[in-house]
C-alpha cells in the first residue's frame, strides 16, 4: 500500500500534461495553487511538477465547482477533512511518551558512535 501511495505522490507531470489530463487552464491551476488548494512541487529551476494526487485534487475541485461550491466552501471542505483526519490520528499519552523515551535510552548504547568509525565514510 505504501508503494502505491509513493507512486501516486511522485511529482512527475509538468503543467502542460496536467492541463491536458484535467481540461483546466494554466491560469486556473495556478489560481488553485494561490488559494492553497494544491501545492505542487518545484524543480530546481522553479517549474511546477504535479503528482497523480495533485491531479485527483484538481479534478475534485473542478467537480465541486460544477456542483456550485465556491472556493471558500471548497477550502472549508478540505479543512474539515484535514480536521477529521487529525482527530483519527492517535494522540500520544504521557505513558506513551515515557515508554518511547525509555526504549530510546535502552537502545542508546547499542550503536557505535560516529567517532568509532575513524576515517570511514558513512
Amino acid at each position: 500500500m505504501k508503494e502505491k501511495e509513493l507512486r501516486r505522490s511522485m511529482a512527475v507531470f509538468p503543467i502542460g500534461t496536467v492541463m491536458k489530463l484535467t481540461d483546466l487552464t494554466a491560469r486556473q491551476i495556478r489560481y488553485y495553487e494561490d488559494q492553497g488548494l494544491i501545492t505542487p512541487e518545484r524543480t530546481s529551476g522553479n517549474r511546477r511538477m504535479y503528482s497523480l494526487n495533485d491531479m485527483d485534487r484538481l479534478l475534485e475541485i473542478k467537480d465541486f465547482l460544477d456542483e456550485g461550491l465556491n472556493i471558500a466552501a471548497i477550502k472549508r471542505e478540505y479543512a474539515d477533512r484535514r480536521d477529521k483526519a487529525l482527530k483519527k490520528q492517535k494522540t500520544l499519552t504521557d505513558a506513551d511518551v515515557r515508554r518511547i523515551l525509555q526504549d530510546e535510552l535502552r537502545n542508546q548504547g547499542r550503536f557505535a558512535s560516529p567517532s568509532q568509525f575513524g576515517n570511514w565514510r558513512v
